[in-house]
């Protein structure tokens, strides 16, 4: 899944280029390079799919030489988690009706890739079995309210090691109940990536979304054709918007959890990436070839090398600047830039989105 925004990472992360076709972490590949090598290593790639706005058709096709345009889907508007994954079920379908399938975002980071692989293909085997909904939960190593939670039901396990049935997913929470939540050892991080068979979660849509199902249903026989298209862009203007949490997992009765480590984090925010990255004697970190420090301490900065820029006094605070736009948040309100996207969008136009 590519068509998301990433506001929260703004002002890098831009409507004309979102952040998972960035080198935010600086090793050369994208989020969604990095995304797709790691699944091309275990799954072929005439099976790697794309769902995207028809807007980044281009930069998907730019970054992912390796695919053909058959394998890139074009929403034509953003209709949330559910409509895409709904669009790829069908797709499949007309190619393979006994396809399993992992659905992941294309922008998180994992950093160690063999326990990852180790989780999918363990997962792919659970889904061909069983007619279950699996997601990965992830063990947590910190009460970080930034993410959704998944409640392992401690008294129904799985024949298979490491999998729980879920009892209930939690939005974010505070930070008291995220403390909570740590102590208890029920509750991992909800990574967002699902596994299951095409027929278990075609047959989710129609008990679960049968107004989502039968729209894209309506298509079969027009996928994989000319057809496709305008088809696609007929129903979505008629298809709500829809997680698949919400709209699916939530209210499902056979959802199961992976409980796996594997150096996850989905990115999400600059306070997230200032986690994962490395900080000089001061805890900051600092990108940019002429920043000047004058007694900062625990900040993200991220600048271009060709600006100069001087700090002074900051303390626990977000610094950073691209293509003529300046940000300058504290640290514990990062979860307000989305806020700040918004408004911006209303008294100064979409050329700063």
């Amino acid at each position: 899944m590519a068509g998301g925004v990433g506001s929260r990472f703004w002002p890098l992360s831009r409507n004309a280029k979102p952040k998972q076709f960035l080198d935010i972490l600086g090793t050369g590949r994208t989020f969604i390079q990095q995304t797709f090598d790691r699944f091309a290593a275990i799954i072929p790639v005439e099976n790697i799919m794309v769902v995207t706005s028809v807007a980044y058709k281009d930069i998907v096709l730019e970054q992912l030489p390796e695919i053909d345009e058959s394998q890139v889907l074009l929403e034509p508007l953003r209709r949330n988690t559910a409509p895409c994954i709904a669009y790829a079920n069908y797709k499949i379908l007309e190619r393979n009706s006994n396809a399993v399938m992992v659905v992941a975002p294309s922008d998180h980071l994992v950093l160690n890739e063999k326990q990852f692989h180790n989780t999918i293909l363990q997962g792919l085997a659970f889904a061909e079995a069983n007619k279950s909904l699996i997601t990965i939960g992830i063990k947590p190593t910190r009460p970080e309210t930034g993410y959704g939670y998944i409640q392992i039901n401690s008294g129904v396990s799985a024949p298979e090691a490491g999998i729980r049935k879920v009892k209930t997913f939690t939005e974010k929470p505070n930070l008291d109940m995220a403390k909570i939540f740590l102590k208890s050892g029920e509750f991992f991080w909800n990574s967002g990536i699902f596994i299951w068979s095409l027929t278990t979660i075609l047959d989710s849509f129609r008990d679960l979304l049968p107004e989502v199902s039968s729209l894209f249903a309506d298509g079969i026989g027009l996928y994989n054709s000319s057809k496709e298209e305008g088809f696609i862009r007929d129903i979505y203007s008629e298809c709500r918007s829809v997680s698949i949490d919400y709209g699916i997992m939530e209210k499902a009765d056979n959802v199961y959890v992976i409980m796996a480590e594997f150096g996850w984090s989905d990115l999400g925010t600059w306070g997230s990436l200032f986690i994962n990255s490395k900080r000089d004697k001061l805890g900051n970190s600092v990108t940019g070839a002429n920043v000047m420090n004058y007694g900062i301490k625990n900040c993200l900065v991220r600048v271009p090398d060709e600006k100069l820029v001087v700090l002074q006094g900051l303390s626990d605070c977000i610094v950073v600047e691209s293509d003529g736009i300046l940000l300058v948040c504290r640290m514990d309100d990062e979860q307000e830039i989305k806020s700040f996207v918004s408004d911006i969008l209303i008294e100064k136009g979409e050329q700063f989105t």
